[in-house]
């Protein structure tokens, strides 16, 4: 099952490609990443293909650290809605116990263990993926975006206790140093960050706990990710399609595969990528012919239709009367049931 990640994990990376020497809509080419996304933080796209992109750039620039200096670029605002509660819980332990429980609306192959002892906490994190383990730009990009979670909410003066890393040292240990503040081991069991106990208890100025309590309810009623290749094709159509450019390769592009594969997935599953289509153009068709001041040639060009008429036909075809019909309120049974 492809893993798909928020967009705006990208938001800095042509500021970080350009730095280094890079093209980075050359690059996003290279490993078939759709540039539509870097104006649009909220679209989904492959966790496999962002993977491609961070090693690819890593390896063309001979930046080393491509992935810290991503996450050294990034915050709180990269995280959308899961960076929003982060920010408004009480203290410190609360921020850390919530950015671990709701990580993956944002990612969906990123688990954060929380673990304590009457010292130190530790924060491990794990990314799912086809190999035994993540890239190691992806986890350098993760694992640092954390750091940089938890150094807010404390200040930039917050340092770790330590900072453990699975994959062999680099050539360069003393950028590692410098970015985390503190004692970096290689070749550890896993990737995480260890801090005092003491920390967590550190209250946050800046939380609002009414705010933390409306965001939290929010956050909760889309905390079950899409998880069927169904669901995911989906929620790609759904986004793709208010934007007016939605066919079956640009939703290839975003789950990193093929068309084939997208048909032989849905068919396994009982359904096909019109039916789907279909769906989501008649929820978005009926929005759309709400507004009295919206010309029909421009819903016709969101909906992906070559033609007025082409639109018209399909309309017709699904709700049992024109759009002009529609609007009048003459509306068929059937297609209000519907």
């Amino acid at each position: 099952m492809t893993d798909l990640i928020r967009s705006a994990g990208l938001s800095y990376y042509p500021e970080v490609a350009r730095s280094v020497g890079l093209d980075p809509k050359h690059m996003m080419r290279k490993v078939r990443l759709p540039l539509a996304c870097l104006d649009k933080p909220d679209t989904p796209i492959a966790v496999t293909g962002l993977r491609r992109l961070l090693e690819l750039s890593a390896e063309a620039s001979g930046a080393e650290d491509f992935g810290l200096r991503l996450a050294e670029r990034g915050g709180l605002t990269n995280f959308g809605a899961v960076g929003l509660i982060v920010r408004e819980q009480a203290t410190v332990g609360e921020a850390i116990e919530a950015f671990s429980r709701f990580i993956p609306i944002h990612h969906d192959g990123m688990k954060l263990d929380v673990t304590r002892n009457k010292q130190t906490v530790t924060v491990t994190q794990h990314l799912r993926g086809r190999q035994p383990t993540a890239p190691r730009q992806s986890i350098d990009m993760a694992l640092g975006s954390v750091h940089r979670i938890i150094q807010s909410l404390f200040g930039s003066d917050w340092r770790p206790q330590e900072v453990h890393l699975h994959y062999p040292p680099p050539l360069d240990r003393k950028r590692y140093r410098e970015f985390y503040g503190c004692r970096v081991t290689f070749n550890a069991e896993a990737d995480s960050i260890l801090l005092s106990a003491h920390d967590m208890e550190r209250r946050i100025p800046s939380a609002h706990p009414l705010i933390a309590s409306y965001l939290r309810k929010r956050i909760e009623a889309i905390e079950t990710r899409p998880a069927s290749w169904e669901e995911k094709v989906d929620e790609v159509v759904r986004l793709l399609l208010a934007g007016g450019d939605c066919t079956v390769e640009r939703v290839a592009e975003h789950l990193a595969c093929t068309r084939r594969t997208i048909h032989r997935h849905l068919a396994e599953a009982g359904t096909s990528f019109s039916a789907i289509l279909d769906a989501q153009r008649a929820d978005l068709v009926v929005q759309l012919i709400d507004d009295p001041g919206r010309p029909l040639a421009d819903i016709a060009v969101q909906l992906g239709f070559s033609a007025q008429s082409a639109r018209a036909r399909w309309f017709r075809g699904h709700f049992g009367c024109t759009i002009t019909a529609w609007r009048k309120g003459a509306r068929p049974l059937a297609a209000t049931a519907a």
